[in-house]
């Protein structure tokens, strides 16, 4: 396939990976691995290819041993029992019944083989789903909100937006060479589900009063992003109606095409751009490109549900409810899948809701149904409508289990560490607490009322495996990360240590009083002086 001529390509700064994808394009790869990585197998692989794999939505499992990791797109977080059953059946044949639920929405599988990608690309092409771009320098799949459609604090159904948004992406050679990953969110529920501000791209509900007429719409939002370099999105001046939101999608990602850097890989994302020039001149740039805008009107956003819908609720439309689910640390099995595409089917209309707090969420369940749905042994005894204060709010990345970039395990340790503390601490509020094994952060940690980035210490028995503590992350109206304490704390006693500092918060606390509130209040300094004398008792 011809390789179209960038207007960057005879930059020669460009590093490597930017070199290597003007001389074939990340999706080319898809090809390559049906016709010839799956016949002639793992060392056939050539390197540069091995890259490209993650524009198939594919990455090299630790230990780099032949096994791959795959995820799967979930627009909007949206899929039907018989994905949901497409699913299982690919983790039980192919991933070692493992499914994980990642933190945008995506199903995770692992210990694929390269033989096995052919036959799952088809498998999830036949009910309408794709790993292809849930990876790689392209945009990702789009989150959103899992009750769209159904939700009492929704402007507007955004079902349709997102579905144009992914056809008009998804394998897009136009956008399949961006300088780094890209990430869209798309919400009209007033208490931000899609995460906004830590998105390259989103949508936000606002409205504003055009030509005498009240319209309801989005605002935009661009730049935001986690790693070791987070930023918060910045709000454009712009109000976006819904038939242009694609238009508005397009215009962002071509000035991020053209304008990203491509020099360094670690300072290549959207949001060191509109750092370096500023909301004023990224507009500038983006109207030279889709034409003029409506300007800002005025914004619906109320607060933050950070993904969590737990219980039985009454949707929008009268005498139906959802339910939502604990899933703990976003870890199932395939037979745990199949029984929630079974769930789905008999309590609702067979839709389910994949959030980004790694839990899922059952539709349209009729009132007459809500009491025996509550039965359901697997709703009883593992997938929870009320769980504990620490397990319900642990997140977790996939760790060194199975990711090559993380030093530290994290699915079981954030398993363990929320059971402790779930029997150690009588909290009466939730608590976010997530867990990451490096500074990439799938976890999410900066936003998190307690995050845990992994750490190695040295010890007189070797290195140990240890966590950094960073305390009072939060999203919304008051958005803000969590900042770092003074803390490297060993695994083997992070139970205690952080049992007894949220035991202060506990005394401490004003009533109803959040813990990212409380840490503003109290200040960084104060905590401070807490986690030392807890560590010079420990």
């Amino acid at each position: 396939m011809a390789v179209r001529e960038w207007k960057w390509a005879n930059d020669t700064n460009l590093n490597k990976m930017e070199i290597a994808k003007l001389e074939k394009d990340g999706l080319d790869v898809i090809d390559t691995i049906i016709t010839k990585y799956a016949n002639e197998g793992y060392d056939s692989i050539e390197g540069t290819d091995m890259d490209r794999f993650k524009w198939a939505g594919v990455y090299q499992q630790r230990p780099k041993d032949g096994h791959f990791m795959m995820r799967v797109r979930i627009p909007g977080g949206l899929l039907n029992s018989e994905q949901a059953r497409a699913l299982a059946a690919i983790a039980k044949d192919y991933g070692r019944d493992l499914v994980d639920v990642t933190t945008r929405q995506a199903i995770q599988f692992h210990w694929l083989t390269v033989q096995s990608l052919p036959d799952i690309f088809e498998r999830l092409a036949a009910v309408g789903m794709s790993s292809f771009e849930a990876c790689g320098d392209c945009p990702r799949t789009i989150v959103g909100n899992p009750l769209a459609g159904i939700d009492p604090n929704e402007i507007m159904d955004t079902r349709p937006v997102v579905d144009e948004l992914e056809k008009f992406f998804l394998l897009n050679r136009e956008f399949s060479n961006l300088p780094r990953k890209y990430k869209i969110s798309v919400s009209a529920n007033i208490y931000n589900t899609g995460h906004a501000e830590i998105n390259d791209l989103a949508f936000t509900p606002a409205k504003k009063v055009i030509d005498g007429e009240e319209v309801l719409g989005f605002h935009v939002w661009v730049g935001g992003g986690l790693s070791a370099k987070p930023y918060l999105a910045q709000k454009l001046d712009v109000f976006c109606r819904p038939e242009d939101v694609v238009k508005v999608a397009a215009g962002v990602t071509t000035v991020f095409r053209d304008f990203g850097y491509r020099e360094k890989r670690t300072h290549a994302r959207l949001k060191f751009l509109l750092a370096d020039w500023g909301v004023e001149k990224f507009q500038e740039e983006l109207v030279k490109v889709t034409g003029a805008l409506e300007t800002q009107g005025e914004d619906l956003t109320k607060g933050w549900n950070a993904g969590y819908f737990y219980g039985i609720h009454e949707q929008k439309q009268a005498g139906v409810y959802y339910a939502g689910l604990s899933v703990p640390v976003g870890r199932m099995s395939a037979e745990e899948l199949v029984e929630l595409a079974r769930l789905a089917d008999v309590y609702g209309d067979g839709t389910i809701g994949a959030c980004n707090s790694q839990n899922v969420l059952i539709r349209n369940i009729p009132s007459d149904k809500v009491e025996a749905f509550k039965q359901e042994s697997i709703i009883v005894n593992r997938f929870t409508l009320q769980p504990s204060t620490f397990v319900g709010y642990a997140v977790s990345c996939t760790g060194n289990e199975y990711c090559n970039l993380a030093i530290v395990e994290t699915k079981e340790q954030m398993r363990s560490l929320a059971q402790y503390l779930d029997d150690t601490v009588d909290l009466d509020a939730p608590l976010r607490i997530h867990m990451v094994g490096c500074p990439n952060s799938c976890g999410q940690r900066q936003i998190a009322d307690i995050g845990l980035q992994g750490a190695l210490v040295k010890t007189e028995q070797g290195m140990v495996e240890a966590f950094d503590v960073h305390v009072g992350g939060t999203l919304g109206i008051d958005a803000r990360f969590n900042k770092k304490l003074k803390a490297r704390v060993k695994a083997d006693v992070l139970g205690p240590f952080l049992a007894q500092l949220i035991g202060v918060y506990k005394e401490e606390r004003m009533e109803n009083e959040e813990y990212w509130k409380y840490v503003e209040r109290v200040g960084i300094e104060h905590i401070q002086a807490q986690v030392d004398r807890i560590l010079v008792t420990a």
